[in-house]
């Protein structure tokens, strides 16, 4: 079965692609006021946009929430067929995401063995370019990641922790924040088109049960 670990580095770049894993709830900013969904399905009053308008290939630094263990992961987006792959540094794993038919396809080239599931969740992916559906924001301010502008959003995660996110005005997440600690970081940014051939899994390999995340 695909490992946890697995599971969980994909979950990640499932938010990566726009699923608002970072903003289910949200949270105010002293000097800012708080964009709020009051209505389910209402999308907020202010916003940022949450899946990238464009073709794009990102290289992040993931930190551990104790700061002292950094990881690196590649993500690259297809914005015509809403296709995300995500590939862990150093690892023979990768992840495939496809929003259209909702699947996440694990790969572990190592092992020569894939599993197919559901799109963890029940959350519908912002369309690109399109503010955000779900939850609330409050715009802190701006900043430069990777050389690019982006805009600072609070917001809660998942779990409900006060979250600082910063995207571009076409959808990159750019950095993420959380009691002063940088989590996510981008460390390139590229706009260019991603082939198809990115997002095919290889013929040949076993199928394998999920695990369960």
């Amino acid at each position: 079965m695909v490992s946890r670990s697995a599971f969980a580095v994909a979950a990640f770049g499932l938010a990566l692609a726009g699923m608002p894993a970072y903003a289910q709830q949200a949270g105010t900013a002293q000097d800012a006021a708080p964009a709020q969904a009051t209505t389910a399905g209402d999308p907020p009053t202010e916003a940022p946009a949450i899946t990238p308008s464009v073709d794009v290939d990102v290289e992040y630094e993931l930190a551990s929430p104790q700061g002292d263990v950094s990881t690196r992961q590649r993500m690259r987006w297809q914005v015509a067929t809403l296709r995300q792959r995500l590939d862990p540094d150093k690892s023979s794993v990768f992840m495939i995401t496809s929003w259209r038919d909702r699947t996440l396809s694990v790969v572990d080239l190592g092992r020569k063995k894939d599993s197919i599931m559901p799109v963890p969740g029940t959350q519908q992916l912002t369309p690109p370019g399109q503010p955000a559906m779900v939850g609330s924001y409050a715009r802190l301010g701006s900043s430069v990641v990777a050389g690019e502008q982006c805009t600072i959003w609070r917001t809660k995660d998942t779990d409900g922790h006060p979250t600082d996110a910063c995207y571009t005005a076409d959808g990159l997440l750019l950095q993420v924040a959380q009691g002063g600690q940088i989590t996510v970081r981008a460390l390139s940014v590229q706009r260019v088109a991603q082939p198809d051939s990115l997002f095919v899994i290889p013929p040949g390999l076993q199928q394998e049960a999920p695990a369960h995340p």
